[in-house]
């Protein structure tokens, strides 16, 4: 187990499609506890198995209790709007202004291959859209209304 490199938005790997996970075993669970490790060190609030180079349907999402393991991730449900500030471990140091649900609910699969629901709001749902966006080759960056200058995120951090 240990830290994986994330890889920059530069890498043709962040721009493809991922395929579905089909095998639920050792080789998935070293991958999940590997990007754990790695999103933990990062300091960041999910991570996509294509950010380390994976190009398979895995997600991570920390929701401040809890590390969500998200496999083979649809997202069922949305509602709302929210208009913020968002970031990228694959775009380090940039920041840029995103428009996305404000309630997001999704459904996956655990590590076992089991289905569940996971839902959030703000924040968590904020997270839940970003990392599947990268499932299917999407940077935030392509979808943002426009970068944040250093001025305005400090503002918003007050």
């Amino acid at each position: 187990m240990g830290l994986r490199k994330i890889l920059t938005d530069a890498e043709p790997a962040l721009h493809k499609v991922c395929k579905p996970v089909e095998q639920f075993d050792k080789k998935l669970h070293a991958l999940l506890k590997d990007m754990e490790d790695t999103l933990i060190d990062s300091g960041g609030v999910g991570l996509a198995a294509p950010q380390v180079g994976i190009l398979r349907r895995v997600v991570l999402v920390d929701t401040g209790e809890e590390i969500l393991e998200l496999i083979n991730p649809s997202l069922l449900e949305t509602d709302g709007e929210q208009v913020g500030p968002e970031g990228c471990l694959s775009v380090p140091g940039k920041y840029g202004l995103v428009k996305r649900p404000y309630y997001a609910k999704v459904r996956a699969q655990d590590r076992d291959g089991n289905w569940f629901e996971a839902e959030g709001e703000e924040l968590i749902a904020r997270c839940f859209c970003h990392e599947l966006d990268h499932l299917d080759g999407i940077i935030y960056t392509e979808v943002m209304e426009r970068y944040l200058t250093p001025e305005e995120l400090e503002f918003d951090e007050e």
